[in-house]
């Protein structure tokens, strides 16, 4: 593939409408006479409504309507095979539960109310005067106490076996020369994307409904309207050209159909924005984690078995959990191997995905660092010892790997020969210094998508896509991409996203948007390119006239003959003398790799697949991988943690934009140290609420926190996975990072805790 600003550091092309405000997200698109909704919320965890008074709230000023399992909309109950079907396979509601459709009480927090009123505070106030009486049901919210009681599902996500067993991993470990065997436990940790959840539902007459929504599929969230609301899909729009930040929460909750059932009742705009407390309840969280591990080897350090035991828990209303085993499915060589799952029901509300979802591996790479002090070997080099040349499971070759790679680059970047392999012995002052690293992977996910591209007769291009920029840079690398593959700058073209009209295209999830659409936005611009030289080749007055494809070379809004720059023509007089104000190419590009893939279901052409790439997902299995490393200093007086610098090392394949590609990985580096040091959800065991309720209880890193943060990549193209060669990176940036910093703070400390977060009285 020709290459012009494709993986340069281009700037986004949508930044500056970010910093000027220009930008609108879902609850700035505010309509004529819009109405405000308010939610009513459960304070119970489990049991049932036996009375709901609404008489005061709806003498309230301002108030328009309260909604209640009494008097809302009927909506059409969810069929797990048919919301799929509905919404192309490419999701499910974060929960089934249709919200305030009858009196039972899942979580505390749940959605059994909803007022409308003209005003925010109008409504909020009134939503404080409606009085319930509930029946109690029994609080379940122990995990540990529960973990016994859990059942073992086989899949996740549809499609990722989650009990593994290969070989006879208890009988190895039992006979093993070296053995270790712990209990590694991770919090309940809850999203906070610097936009909260919100959406603006306005209805034409009673049956077309626009929903601006703050959403990672636009598709998904159209599919599912028009299921529970009995629409045509047709007729459900869903808007959401920019997102503040997604990371698996603005999947499909029921906040969207709320606001319409609001709108439909009040027959105006209605506009529903949830608070920072509801993100703590309503729109899901990584479910807490106890995992045991243990791992075998002999002298050398090469691993006889690894059995990996996982206890995580989920609500009644999904089919979700945090497979926190999946790393352990493709790291490292080992003979024999056990995965389990086993899947508690509690009610503390529904756990849904959350970047890198299963995929964190703090406690593998946490043991294989015990591991490595226990036989006095370098880290890195034990893992290089048992370094997985194929996958360890399906026994076939990874599509394209380079780990060795960015252990050797991470190590060298890093300084890891300043590293004492015995604790203790750095220190700054008052400050314990260690160093620390661990391993990173994260799968990596093809699926079809559409693009249409438009060019008009004075050059401007437009690319169309009804994917989304959760803030991960989808419009640059969309426009970088087109740029390359039509030779026309960067400054022409626009692109439009976020609108469930446009060419279908996968949710944004899974790290799957830049190896799906940007193949599709290549190959629609190679069929544009195309047409516009066949057109010169049949233009009697053209200079590429008769000429034959191959010959003719492309840039600069031209086309010539290549090694004959001066036999030229130029796009606009192309299309000018053949009465051309317009030229349009659509087409699909379906996945050559993968699991888990959608069909084309769009009405484009098909990109042809190139002979080099793997239709049937067979032959090769799909990854990526990277290393981490931490350095902290660890004050020994008061037990606090600092990372004081990070070096992530990642191989993605083809990187679409140096710049937006590094700020990924940051992120999720930091969405890492967060989880290593500060996040944990605290739950009231009477009513099952979290007491860490906002974010002054609930810690995220803020600006001080985080260190400098160094990010490289290996770079080399997957030659498998697509034309383009990249995969997505959205979510490896954060796993293995907890794990470095918790194996840092050993070698800082002589002191392994294997309980995240890494809180000062653990240490203490």
């Amino acid at each position: 593939m020709k290459t012009n600003i494709i993986g340069k550091p281009v700037d986004r092309v949508d930044a500056r409408l970010k910093v000027t405000g220009a930008a609108k997200y879902a609850a700035e698109f505010n309509q004529n006479q819009m109405a405000y909704a308010f939610p009513v919320r459960s304070t119970i965890g489990n049991g049932s409504i036996t009375n709901i008074d609404t008489s005061a709230a709806e003498k309230a000023g301002g108030v328009l309507a309260v909604l209640t399992h009494k008097n809302a909309p009927r909506l059409k109950q969810i069929n797990p095979q048919e919301i799929m079907k509905a919404v192309g396979g490419g999701g499910i509601p974060g929960e089934i539960l249709l919200p305030v459709q009858d009196n039972k009480v899942h979580y505390w927090g749940q959605y059994i109310g909803l007022v409308v009123a003209e005003t925010y505070e109008q409504a909020r106030t009134a939503a404080q005067l409606v009085k319930v009486d509930y029946v109690k049901s029994p609080l379940v919210i122990d995990l540990e106490k529960e973990k016994s009681k859990g059942f073992k599902p086989e899949k996740v996500f549809g499609f990722e076996d989650v009990q593994i067993h290969e070989g006879n991993a208890a009988n190895a470990i039992k006979s093993a020369p070296v053995e270790i065997e712990q209990t590694y436990t991770t919090s309940t940790e809850n999203h906070h994307p610097m936009e909260p959840h919100a959406t603006i539902a306005v209805w034409e007459g009673t049956d077309k409904l626009t929903l601006y929504d703050a959403t990672q599929g636009v598709k998904d969230s159209q599919g599912i309207a028009a299921y529970v609301l009995n629409l045509k899909p047709e007729n459900v729009q869903v808007i959401a050209p920019y997102i503040g930040g997604g990371f698996g929460c603005k999947g499909q909750w029921m906040n969207p159909i709320l606001a319409a059932m609001g709108a439909q009742v009040v027959k105006r705009p209605v506009k529903f924005a949830l608070t920072r407390q509801m993100m703590q309840t309503n729109t899901g969280r990584r479910g807490a984690t106890i995992q045991k591990i243990a791992l075998a080897s002999d002298q050398s350090g090469k691993l006889t078995a690894i059995r990996h035991l996982n206890d995580t828990y989920t609500s009644n209303l999904t089919e979700f959990f945090e497979p926190s085993g999946l790393p352990t499915k493709v790291l490292y060589a080992a003979p024999n191997r056990e995965i389990t799952h086993t899947v508690a029901h509690l009610n503390i509300g529904t756990p849904t995905t959350m970047r890198a979802p299963g995929e964190a591996n703090f406690a593998l790479e946490s043991a294989m660092d015990e591991l490595a002090d226990k036989l006095k070997i370098d880290p890195i080099q034990l893992r290089i010892i048992n370094h997985a040349d194929a996958d360890p499971l399906k026994k076939i070759a990874w599509s394209s790997e380079y780990l060795k790679e960015c252990y050797r680059t991470g190590a060298e970047k890093f300084g890891w020969n300043r590293r004492n392999q015995t604790p203790r012995m750095n220190r700054n002052g008052k400050y314990l210094i260690g160093y620390g690293m661990a391993t990173a992977t994260y799968p990596a996910f093809r699926s079809s998508a559409t693009v249409r591209i438009r060019m008009t007769a004075d050059g401007a291009v437009k690319v169309m896509c009804a994917t989304q920029d959760i803030g991960t840079g989808t419009y640059t690398i969309m426009a970088q991409t087109a740029a390359d593959a039509l030779g026309v700058p960067i400054e022409k073209i626009t692109v439009d996203l976020g609108d469930s009209s446009l060419p279908l295209a996968p949710v944004s999830g899974g790290s799957t948007t830049t190896a799906s659409v940007i193949p599709a936005v290549l190959a629609t611009a190679e069929v544009l390119r195309q047409d516009l030289m066949r057109m010169a080749i049949a233009d009697g007055k053209s200079k590429l006239n008769g000429r034959k494809i191959e010959e003719i070379e492309y840039r600069d809004t031209k086309l010539f003959v290549k090694g004959d720059a001066s036999k030229n023509d130029s796009y606009s007089d192309l299309m000018r003398r053949n009465s051309k104000t317009m030229m349009e190419a659509c087409t699909t590009a379906m996945p050559a790799s993968g699991v888990g893939l959608s069909g084309n279901s769009a009405p484009c052409q098909t990109a042809p697949f190139a002979l080099e790439e793997n239709s049937d997902a067979t032959k090769y299995s799909f990854h990526s991988f990277g290393a981490q490393f931490a350095e902290v200093m660890v004050d020994e007086d008061l037990g606090i943690v600092r990372v004081s610098r990070f070096t992530s090392v990642q191989d993605v394949g083809r990187i679409m934009n140096e710049k937006t590609a590094r700020s990924q990985v940051i992120g999720g580096v930091i969405y890492g140290l967060g989880a290593a040091l500060m996040e944990a959800t605290e739950y009231d065991k009477r009513w099952a609420n979290p007491v860490t309720r906002t974010l002054a209880d609930y810690h995220v890193p803020v600006n001080l926190d985080v260190p400098p943060i160094d990010v490289y990549f290996i770079g080399k193209p997957d030659p498998h996975i697509s034309p383009i060669g990249a995969r997505g990176l959205g979510e490896i940036g954060t796993t293995g990072v907890a794990a470095a910093i918790a194996n840092a703070v050993f070698n800082a400390t002589g002191q392994r805790i294997r309980d995240l977060p890494l809180t000062p009285d653990k240490l203490l």
